[in-house]
């Protein structure tokens, strides 16, 4: 399985870090943000990930180069004006190849097993044209309260009593855009491509109760220096 990473986002929530540095460079506790993510795919041994980049992206492909420091390979999809999250995966279709991939944002932690999930049996729902995506959900945090998701019945939906937070995490199939052509990508947002297969209950969904962090704010960011430094 390969998987993309989600790394071409201006940053602003983060500014003025992000004025000079791209996001994904930010620095917890001596190591760029991204990396967490580059080296829990490692130990999961996906080893082929693509990642997009626009704002500061050259920085971005600079300090990572091919991967081969951290044993991986990476295929850089950069994006000259974002294209948002549909958009950007749309352009890098013809790097992922024809088998469904796991899809992180580059801008949350968690400490959800990648190996494990990439090994349940959603993968086989995807790879068999049963579903079009697996979604992994966290409990809400203080900024999203009221939740994007349900999940009844292990299918993901749009209405119910009890929503959550949709972690950045998951698994997809390429038939979730076949209606877009890959070769003139547009931006494109993915939320209403969830939206629109969850009605169809195309996709499938699990809730996560671990340590999970969207970083998307200096402050968020130092909580999560300080949580990795208890993990330590």
């Amino acid at each position: 399985m390969k998987a993309m990473i989600l790394a071409a986002g201006r940053g602003e929530r983060m500014m003025p870090l992000t004025a000079k540095t791209p996001k994904p460079l930010l620095l917890v506790n001596g190591k760029p943000l991204i990396q967490y993510h580059l080296e829990s795919l490692r130990q999961a041994n996906i080893k082929d990930v693509v990642i997009n980049v626009s704002y500061l992206g050259e920085q971005i492909m600079d300090y990572f180069g091919d991967g081969s420091a951290l044993n991986i390979n990476i295929h850089w999809s950069i994006e000259e004006t974002p294209l948002e999250t549909a958009g950007g995966i749309i352009k890098a279709r013809s790097m992922l190849g024809e088998s469904p991939f796991l899809l992180l944002n580059g801008d949350i932690w968690c400490d959800i097993n990648i190996e494990k999930l990439v090994a349940s049996p959603q993968v086989v729902n995807l790879e068999q044209n049963e579903r079009v995506a697996h979604l992994i959900l966290v409990n809400n945090p203080v900024h999203n309260l009221e939740g994007d998701f349900g999940i009844e019945e292990g299918l993901l939906t749009n209405a119910g009593s009890t929503k959550w937070t949709y972690a950045g995490i998951s698994l997809l199939s390429h038939r979730l855009f076949s209606q877009n052509e890959f070769s003139n990508a547009q931006p494109l947002p993915l939320a209403p491509l969830l939206r629109e297969f969850a009605d169809k209950k195309m996709i499938t969904a699990e809730h996560y109760s671990g340590e999970w962090l969207d970083v998307g704010t200096p402050e968020r960011l130092e909580q999560l220096r300080q949580m990795q430094s208890r993990l330590k």
